[in-house]
């Protein structure tokens, strides 16, 4: 049998997580393997503290990028890795879309956002073009609407473990990894996001709103709005019965339900039912009912 090779791993949030989890639990990292993490501000919780304990309470080699220089071991795998490594065929990249769709920055949201039925991870060789390498393997989950992006992290946690565990056992085990290149021609791309990104179109369908407020939630910082002149952040919402508006004005109360604001969309009704300040303190009961949501 081939000699066992040694992986680099390229870990952050809870996707990384679960990978070196599910490595340590089915013994595939040894001594000669390392884990190397980074910290993201931008995020609720960025699981570097949880991957370092995992790490050192299984005697696993880490490593903050801060203090990393590069990878010396045969293969290396990234996860959630904001940052540019240079690309070989021995770079691996794990992408939460099933690619060639949704090249890009958080594919998992615009999938949502768009509404798919279909959710997955592609585990693919790095080129020097984003997401556009020879693919390994693929795997998929079926979702149901509504459903935030927490739960989609959740579901989708099994598909990383389940490519990377599949990948880094073969790669112990001295077996060929073998890629397939892809349909250039129907690759869709998913572009970067800021804070701007975040403000709600209340000229949208309550569906769309809805759904939009589902998709950028926690762990990302949340659907946003200015209600008097301060940023908010929507972090939940339903549909209400829309109603015959002689004078639809997308933004504007319309109702009070149990004291949670209903707003006037592009076209529906929404309710909305946790609204937070940028202290983190919540807003309902709003201070008027003349209010509008910019």
């Amino acid at each position: 049998m081939p000699h066992s090779k040694n992986i680099t791993i390229y870990a952050m949030s809870q996707k990384g997580y679960a990978v070196v989890q599910a490595l340590i639990k089915k013994k595939l990292l040894t001594e000669n393997d390392l884990i190397v993490f980074g910290r993201d501000n931008d995020v609720d919780i960025d699981y570097a503290d949880e991957i370092i304990a995992l790490c050192e309470n299984n005697n696993i080699r880490i490593e903050e990028r801060k203090d990393h220089q590069e990878a010396k071991t045969d293969y290396v795998m990234a996860i959630s890795w904001r940052w540019i490594l240079p690309s070989s065929k021995k770079l691996i990249i794990l992408h939460d879309s099933l690619l060639p769709k949704y090249r890009g920055f958080l594919p998992l949201v615009s999938a949502l956002m768009n509404k798919d039925t279909i959710i997955g991870v592609t585990a693919l060789f790095a080129n020097d073009y984003y997401d556009s390498g020879d693919i390994i393997a693929q795997s998929k989950t079926d979702i149901t609407y509504p459903i935030k992006i927490q739960k989609a992290i959740n579901l989708i946690e099994k598909n990383y473990q389940e490519l990377a565990v599949k990948i880094v056992r073969n790669i112990k085990e001295g077996v060929e990894l073998k890629a397939k290149a892809q349909n250039h021609d129907e690759a869709t791309y998913s572009l970067w996001r800021d804070n701007d990104d975040y403000r709600i179109d209340w000229t949208k369908s309550a569906e769309y709103i809805q759904r939009f407020i589902n998709s950028v939630g926690s762990p990302y910082l949340g659907a946003s709005s200015i209600l008097n002149g301060e940023l908010v952040r929507i972090l939940d919402a339903d549909i209400f019965p829309d109603k015959n508006i002689s004078n639809r004005d997308p933004g504007k109360v319309i109702f009070m339900e149990y004291k949670k604001p209903v707003i006037v969309c592009g076209s529906g009704l929404l309710k909305l039912t946790v609204i937070k300040n940028s202290k983190g303190e919540s807003m309902i009961p709003l201070k008027s009912f003349r209010s509008r949501f910019e």
